[in-house]
């Protein structure tokens, strides 16, 4: 499958089957975060993964009691340490979220790639998480996603989709 193929087709996806990941096939996940570009190359993210049920399901309420994260096999967690680094002028603590955001994006591509399906989750308890993993103070939760092997066949073209031409502005905001 090529790459516009796995990004055209790639889902949020709220139903899991039970079946166990292979470890190479999560390995190769998890290397396609870890290679990801960040600013400055400064690294700041680093993951989580949760396999046991127990973990998982005390996971739930956490994320505002979005209950199907448990049903997957494994739950990553990202999480980003503060690089204290404006780039871009007005970014600043932001910088950290962006880089771990570009981590994720390759965490969920390449789970497409592999027939696996995520689910970026934004809507969490992020002072909760911290004290859940034990995180340092200068390390925060930017994103969580279960990993599994979809029910159905989720994998389909985008749509709802507003028009190139309305998404793309040639030489200013128009």
């Amino acid at each position: 499958m090529d790459i516009y193929t796995i990004m055209r087709t790639r889902r949020s996806v709220r139903h899991y089957r039970p079946d166990a990941i292979p470890q190479e096939v999560l390995d190769r996940v998890l290397e396609a975060a870890r290679i990801a570009p960040s600013g400055s190359n400064r690294q700041p993210t680093r993951l989580i993964v949760v396999t046991d049920p127990k973990i998982k399901e005390r996971l739930v309420p956490l994320c505002h009691d979005q209950v199907f994260i448990a049903t997957a096999p494994v739950v990553v967690c990202a999480a980003g340490r503060d690089i204290k680094y404006n780039r871009g002028e007005w970014m600043g603590d932001y910088a950290m979220i962006v880089d771990v955001s570009i981590a994720v994006d390759h965490l969920t591509l390449a789970a497409r790639a592999e027939g696996l399906g995520t689910c970026w989750i934004g809507s969490f308890s992020n002072a909760k998480l911290k004290g859940f993993f034990k995180l340092p103070d200068d390390v925060n939760v930017v994103a969580l996603t279960p990993l599994g092997y979809p029910e159905g066949d989720p994998f389909t073209d985008p749509e709802g989709r507003i028009p190139m031409e309305e998404f793309v502005m040639w030489e200013a905001w128009k």
